[in-house]
C-alpha cells in the first residue's frame, strides 16, 4: 500500500469501522479476538487494514466507472 492509503486507513477508514454498528457480528468478533495471542491479533489487524483499504479503493473505482457511464447516457453524442 502506498503512503496515502496507509494515512487514509488510519485517519478515515479505521475510525469509521470502529464507530460502525457491529450488529450480530459483535459477539463472534469478541470471541475471536479473545482466542488470539498477541502476534495473531497483530496479523488480524493487518488483514483488516489490507481488505478494508482494498474495499475502499474498489468503491472509488466503481463510483468513478458508474459516473462515467451516467455521463455517457446523459450525453451520448459527446466524448468526455
Amino acid at each position: 500500500m502506498d503512503d496515502f492509503m496507509v494515512w487514509l486507513y488510519f485517519h478515515y477508514i479505521m475510525p469509521t469501522l470502529e464507530e460502525a454498528s457491529k450488529g450480530d457480528f459483535a459477539e463472534p468478533i469478541n470471541r475471536l479476538r479473545s482466542q488470539l495471542d498477541v502476534y495473531q491479533e497483530w496479523d488480524l489487524d493487518h488483514i483488516i487494514e489490507y481488505y478494508a483499504s482494498g474495499a475502499f479503493q474498489l468503491g472509488l473505482r466503481t463510483g468513478a466507472a458508474l459516473q462515467a457511464l451516467s455521463c455517457e447516457d446523459a450525453f451520448p453524442n459527446q466524448r468526455l
